[in-house]
């Protein structure tokens, strides 16, 4: 007779029990539907707003400028800003003569994405750096030598002026393209529901996709007064997902710690992610069981369990001092200044219960409660 199969073990979402921000204004669909894929619950709030200047006529006389007096150099810094450069112009009529423009100048691309865009607009790259990094451009320039040379920098969302200014000190003539801008978002009520969340502990991990946005969330809690009390919250119970080591700049100036993965892809920050946040809370064996609490749920042998906020609190007052018991004072803290002592007894009776095994809470006579912790002398 054949053994019947071993129940297999449960398998969780890696990012299951977490909550994670999503501040990024492109893309912010996509990359939401991949955290939630990895078992997050989301919160998007747009830190900026991208405003094409399709109709801007400084953009249209820098470029009819360079129509007429070619560059010697084109930096092109974002693939959908050097599109949305070369649709304005189709837009105006002017795209056969930037085109034809372009093609005499010796064209670089900071990254793959405008590498591609590039390519999409019929032209073709010179050189692109494998950090994707603004810095490796200019020292590329400026190793090859400007003095003398024209030079136009396709700007991405903000001014460069550490970038532009060495190339002037250089002896380069600077034209910069500014094809669009990032300004606060039209309705700033989700951002500042979202700073609310992260400095009140509801959001366990921030991800940006851009520097703007990093620097948009700061400024937005500037604008509100709350700058300090969301700078503890990212440098201490946050973790700061940034796509990249240029996305994170704004955040590392306020000394916060951040992460990126290897890689400049949303797909590689989120994976990224799904590793460093479950990391940053260790499993426990209690009672026989293997315990891992999460933002707002805990894991008990890969099966999630979600709790309230308050379960929450007292579960994880327990587990900061595994084993050790805790009396039923320090335990009233986390249940609200209107709880009793009796409020005590019947949290944990509820946190027993949703937990799914009583063993895993301790009950010392005359003492407190503990985690039943598996490790011997504890007490």
């Amino acid at each position: 007779m054949t053994a019947a199969p071993a129940t297999a073990p449960p398998t969780t979402a890696p990012l299951a029990g977490f909550t994670v921000a999503v501040t990024a204004a492109r893309r912010a669909d996509e990359l939401s539907a991949l955290l939630r894929r990895k078992g997050a619950e989301v919160i998007a709030a747009p830190a900026l707003r991208i405003v094409p200047l399709s109709d801007d006529q400084r953009l249209a006389a820098v470029s009819d400028d360079l129509v007429r007096r070619p560059a010697d150099v084109v930096v092109a810094t974002t693939g959908i800003g050097f599109r949305g450069w070369v649709e304005a112009c189709e837009t105006w009529g002017t795209v056969d003569g930037l085109l034809d423009s372009l093609r005499s100048s010796r064209l670089l691309a900071r990254g793959p994405k405008a590498r591609g865009a590039i390519r999409a607009a019929g032209l073709t790259e010179e050189w692109s750096p494998p950090s994707e990094s603004s810095a490796e451009v200019l020292d590329h320039l400026l190793a090859r030598g400007v003095q003398g040379l024209r030079v136009a920098v396709q700007l991405h969302g903000e001014p460069l002026p550490d970038f532009t200014a060495a190339l002037r000190l250089a002896g380069a003539e600077v034209v910069e393209i500014p094809v669009y801008r990032w300004t606060q978002p039209e309705q700033t009520a989700p951002l500042d529901r979202l700073i609310d969340a992260l400095t009140c502990g509801g959001v366990d991990a921030v991800t940006f996709t851009s520097a703007p946005a990093a620097a948009g969330l700061l400024a937005r809690a500037g604008a509100t007064g709350r700058t300090d009390a969301l700078v503890r919250a990212l440098r201490s119970d946050v973790l700061c997902m940034c796509v990249g080591p240029v996305t994170a700049r704004p955040l590392m100036a306020h000394d916060i710690p951040t992460t990126w993965p290897e890689r400049a892809r949303i797909g590689s920050q989120v994976r990224a992610l799904a590793q460093e946040l479950p990391a940053r809370f260790p499993a426990l064996s209690v009672a026989g069981h293997r315990l891992r609490l999460r933002g707002h749920a805990v894991l008990v042998d890969g099966t999630v369990h979600t709790l309230s906020p308050t379960l929450m609190r007292l579960v994880r007052a327990l587990a900061r001092r595994p084993g050790q018991v805790l009396d039923r004072a320090r335990l009233l803290t986390c249940l609200g200044e209107d709880a009793d002592a009796h409020a005590v007894e019947t949290a944990v009776a509820r946190l027993r219960t949703a937990l799914g095994d009583p063993a895993l809470i301790q009950t010392v006579v005359k003492r407190g409660y503990r985690l039943a912790l598996d490790t011997p002398g504890c007490g």
